[in-house]
């Protein structure tokens, strides 16, 4: 069954016996094996082709994060919880005051007011109750709603419903500047009240298009439908999964032709894609039966598996076709290519497996979810590609054209190979390190601008010329408040929310902020407070001020909005519009608020952070910022000792892992330069690419001690690396690049992102491993205290 030419040197990877107890009970019951695999398959695929897409606003926020713990808290007292639609319908020519306009802004009210997981309460609208104009006159307040109760479309209904908007104080709010549109606000339900069942966003999204903005845009060519808010966002990214499964289609048929050409073999071909495919499909399935579904941000994961999977079937197919060139049937082939490669190919697995689990670190859900997805995947990778796919190939075999061409090749590439030997020789190696060097500190110099958080404005996940991001800019330029709204929320003792000292804190905190970069403006019950005072003055500016008499006080706060005081006067929000919700921007405000909420709380009044679309998005950065240098140190630390326990050396531990470092150094300083900030889209991107980049380490280290125990001088057992392993890992290393570039053309930025993020950590990786890890074999190893060592050993 073996041949004792090939258990020379083996010894690092078998039990003493020639055939180890794994190879013997996997190969021994091949049928009884593949039948299993057959039923599993069919079992697992099932469940897979019903995983659906799946987002939840819950679910993309941190929940332990104090700030998102007071948010929620509150929840029921707040209208800006960061989870809305704002829909905003402008008049192409002419201005809103027609009585065509009004009527159709108020059937896009009505069809709004309907749609599925809407809050109708907290539905604003100039054709909603809850729109009020309020005025001053000799007779006291006047007020009501700002469409006329007697309004018929008329010249003169429409006049007096201009009238009521210039008193309404909603222009800039959910009137434009130039008149030219109005705003449809509608907050959104998580889980819908009456069904308990989660908000589909795909759906919702779906008919936001074909309710709101088809309909009505066909209806009425002179309007023009904008839609903003996170449920729209996500939709439009869910929409986008179809083409992200088209471009991992393209991706698979890439690899399958190069997969061709570096093997020359239809079966090594076609079986390590079939094995790849099968554990994707296992994946899937799993997840499902576990209650997952697919996120606009794990989606990717299952080409990251396939990725994986390709990355071991290439080494099993070259080792198989090296040994059948040697003469050997399929089933020794198969043996001894699994005899030789399941200890490096497990360990490489598990260390993938682990440094997707460091993602858990990171109070995220979807972050989370992605991790058990990763680590689902390779899991069934350790089964279908170290078990299925050498099974499969074991009674199919290399085919001739691929042995003719391993025979045909060999001195050919032989010189290839010596010529890039010289990588680990005396002369050259330094030279290496040198460029690592500067590598590393050109790396730690660019990467100190990297930011986290969002970059741009409107959605980064998006292109800029998407129709969101076009959407977004339309409200940002017609619109005086921002759709980025950070909420400061102000604790009371019950009753005690009006008090003067309240206000006045109040009053100074948004003073602070008004004079601070980023912001655009503020809002809250001591405006009121101060507005209607002045009203009750006859409108004398003197009067301009939180009045210390608390009967006024009470008096000014009667007709307060609802949004600015909740039932039982415990909490009142500090509403902050800001310039967008730049990572900067955020940033900025935030430490301005914590710093009043540290020097100004007591026990009388209490300033807390944060709600609003911008406090969610702060409390991310944060999570993310203090998690991602904790991930990258439990990964490289899980990492170093499985590769310890391996190998037991800190040298083969430094060659395999300093390699990854650099990697990482150079991606964070691409980011950087790229305006790439790190968020929940892209910070996954770093783990994984460790996680990926550790097996071409592993491999050619592997291999590399394998030859030095044999008695082969460093270039010598570097050479016999390269012809065995490292044409594997180059070819691996090149084609989930060149797989993986093509997302860059993706209409979804953050997948265009991840591409170009994982085209570099792909090639670089392998190239660390082929071009440093021998060059740091010449400093760190020592061959023959290791030879002694084995000998000692045995």
């Amino acid at each position: 069954m073996s041949n004792p030419k090939h258990d020379k040197g083996e010894h690092y990877f078998t039990s003493p016996n020639a055939e180890p107890f794994l190879e013997r009970l996997i190969f021994n019951n091949r049928a009884i094996i593949l039948i299993a695999f057959l039923l599993l398959t069919v079992f697992l695929g099932y469940n897979a082709v019903k995983i659906q897409p799946d987002a939840s606003f819950e679910r993309m926020i941190p929940l332990e994060h104090p700030y998102i713990v007071n948010m929620m808290e509150h929840r029921d007292d707040l209208e800006n919880l960061g989870n809305f639609v704002r829909i905003a319908v402008e008049v192409k020519e002419g201005d809103i005051f027609t009585k065509e306009y009004m009527e159709t802004l108020k059937a896009i009210t009505d069809e709004v007011f309907f749609l599925p997981g809407v809050d109708r309460s907290g539905l604003k609208s100039v054709w909603t109750p809850n729109v009020r104009w309020v005025e001053v006159t000799e007779q006291g307040f006047q007020g009501g709603t700002v469409i006329p109760d007697d309004y018929d479309g008329s010249r003169e209904s429409l006049e007096q419903l201009r009238q009521n908007i210039l008193r309404s104080n909603e222009v800039g709010r959910l009137i434009s500047d130039n008149f030219k549109s109005t705003i449809v606000y509608a907050p959104l339900y998580e889980t819908n009240p009456e069904t308990g069942e989660a908000l589909d966003y795909a759906a919702f999204s779906q008919q936001l298009e074909e309710k709101i903005r088809q309909k009505y845009e066909e209806q009425n060519p002179n309007i023009d439908i904008h839609i903003v808010g996170f449920a729209k966002k996500v939709g439009d990214l869910i929409e986008g999964i179809g083409s992200i499964a088209w471009f991992a289609g393209i991706t698979i048929v890439l690899t399958t032709l190069l997969l061709f050409w570096y093997s020359r073999c239809i079966a090594g071909t076609l079986v390590p894609v079939f094995s790849s495919i099968v554990a994707v499909f296992w994946q899937l399935g799993i997840l499902r039966l576990l209650g997952y579904g697919l996120d606009p941000y794990s989606v990717l994961v299952p080409f990251l598996v396939f990725a994986i999977g390709i990355s071991h079937g290439v080494q099993v197919v070259n080792a198989m076709a090296i040994e059948a060139a040697k003469g050997f049937d399929p089933l020794t082939s198969a043996r001894l290519a699994f005899r030789a490669l399941y200890i490096p190919g497990m360990l490489a697995l598990v260390s993938d497996a682990f440094g997707f689990l460091t993602l858990l670190f990171i109070e995220v859900d979807v972050i989370r979810d992605l991790a058990v997805a990763a680590g689902i995947g390779v899991a069934v990778i350790i089964v279908t590609n170290l078990v299925l796919h050498p099974l499969i190939m074991s009674y199919i075999g290399i085919t001739k054209g691929g042995i003719n061409h391993v025979q045909r090749h060999g001195e050919k590439e032989d010189r290839k190979w010596r010529v890039m030997s010289y990588f680990s020789h005396p002369g050259v190696a330094p030279i290496s390190l040198l460029i690592a060097i500067l590598g590393l500190g050109l790396g730690l110099y660019y990467k100190q601008d990297l930011k986290v958080g969002d970059l741009d404005q409107g959605a980064p996940e998006l292109r800029a010329d998407s129709r969101y991001n076009l959407d977004n800019k339309y409200i940002i330029e017609n619109y005086s408040t921002s759709a980025d709204i950070l909420v400061v929320m102000v604790e009371t003792q019950r009753e005690q929310c009006t008090q003067y000292e309240v206000l006045t804190a109040m009053d100074r905190l948004q003073w602070e902020l008004q004079n601070t970069p980023g912001v655009q403006s503020s809002v809250s019950l001591a405006d009121v407070s101060k507005v209607v005072t002045k009203a009750l003055n006859e409108g004398n500016w003197k009067w301009y001020e939180i009045s210390r008499n608390q009967t006024i006080i009470n008096a000014s706060i009667r007709e307060a909005p609802s949004g600015l005081i909740n039932t039982d006067c415990s909490l009142t929000p500090v509403l902050v519009f800001l310039e967008d919700h730049k990572a900067e921007t955020l940033r900025t405000a935030v430490d301005v608020v914590e710093q009043f909420a540290q020097e100004h709380s007591n026990e009388v009044h209490n300033f807390k952070l944060a709600a609003g679309n911008a406090g969610v998005e702060a409390a991310t950065n944060e999570v993310i910022s203090k998690a991602k240098n904790l991930m990258l140190a439990f990964v490289y630390g899980v990492v170093s000792l499985l590769c310890f326990l391996t190998f037991r050396s800190i040298r083969a531990v430094l060659c395999i892992v300093i390699p990854l470092g650099l990697t990482s150094v150079l991606c964070e300083a691409i980011m950087a330069v790229s305006g790439i900030g790190i968020k929940v889209a892209t910070l996954p991107v770093i783990a994984l690419g460790v996680g990926i980049g550790v097996d071409y380490g592993i491999y050619i280290y592997s291999k590399l001690e394998k030859y030095l125990l044999e008695g082969k001088t460093l270039q010598d057992a570097y050479f016999e690396t390269l012809r065995s392993t490292g044409k594997a890992v180059i070819f691996t290393g090149i084609t989930l690049g060149l797989g993986v570039v093509t997302w860059i053309f993706s209409p979804i930025k953050f997948q265009a992102d991840m591409g170009f993020l994982l085209f570099f950590m792909f090639l670089w990786n392998m190239i660390g491993s082929i071009w440093l890890l021998p060059a740091l074999a010449r400093f760190l190893l020592r061959p023959d205290r290791m030879v002694a060592k084995a000998r000692a050993a045995r």
